[in-house]
Parts: structure tokens; C-alpha cells; sequence
């Protein structure tokens, strides 16, 4: 699948992708900057959740409550080796029937499984983005 889409755009957007995925271990690839903690703090939303959503660069993993239970959002944009995801108990998370959001998943691919369902972000213009999965 494949969206087009604006900011304004983005409610939209959540309830299409949460709609349209096949599982819950989502992986966000994209460059600096184009949208991807923004676009996770919407499908967060659209979940249900009423904490405050950032993107967790420092402590690498942020855990949310939602109407579906609990949301994992990762961001390994720090890390430099697979090693430091296994020091967190990355796997344990990934064992989880949670939701699993993952930014920078480049960094722990050999980690990732198979299912994972993967979305790319692409900057059109500095308005428009396209997403596809």
C-alpha cells in the first residue's frame, strides 16, 4: 500500500496503516527528520493512548498504554552494536503481544522477525511525504 499525505493528513493515515498491517512488530525506515516519531505519536493516539508520546533517542524504549494494551516504541538511532539491543532485553519485547514500533531498525536487523511489517518514509516536498508498506 501506498499514501500520499500532508500532516494534516495523518489521523487518516494512522487508521489505515493500524487497519492494513498484518502484525504488530512495525518498523519505520526513514531518513532524519522526516516524520517518523510524528507519525507513531499519531497511531498512538489513534490507539488510545493519553500519555504524552516522544520519541525515546535517549533511553531507547518508551512504553505506552493503549486501549489495546501496551505500545513499545524504539529508537536505535544511538546505538552502534546489535549487542546493546540484547542489554535491554530487546528480545523479551519482541516475544511480547504487544504493539512494537521501531525506529532506526537498520541497527538491529539481525534481530528483527521475520513478520515485522516494514514502512518506509519518503519526504516529497516539505509538505507532502509518501509512505508505503
Amino acid at each position: 500500500m501506498t499514501i500520499e499525505y500532508t500532516l494534516q493528513d495523518l489521523p487518516d493515515v494512522a487508521e489505515k496503516i493500524i487497519s492494513n498491517v498484518a502484525g504488530k512488530i512495525i518498523l519505520f525506515n526513514a531518513r532524519m527528520g522526516v516524520g517518523k516519531t510524528t507519525l507513531i505519536k499519531e497511531i498512538c493516539k489513534h490507539l488510545g493512548v493519553e500519555d504524552i508520546i516522544s520519541s525515546p533517542t535517549y533511553s531507547l524504549v518508551n512504553e505506552y498504554e493503549s486501549n489495546d494494551g501496551i505500545i513499545y516504541h524504539f529508537d536505535f538511532y544511538r546505538i552502534k552494536e546489535e549487542e546493546e539491543a540484547y542489554q535491554i532485553g530487546f528480545e523479551e519485547y519482541l516475544d511480547s503481544d504487544a504493539w512494537i514500533f521501531i525506529e532506526w531498525p537498520e541497527k538491529v536487523s539481525g534481530l528483527l522477525p521475520e513478520n515485522s511489517i516494514n514502512i518506509t518514509i519518503n519526504l516529497l516536498d516539505n509538505e507532502k511525504r509518501i509512505l508505503s508498506f
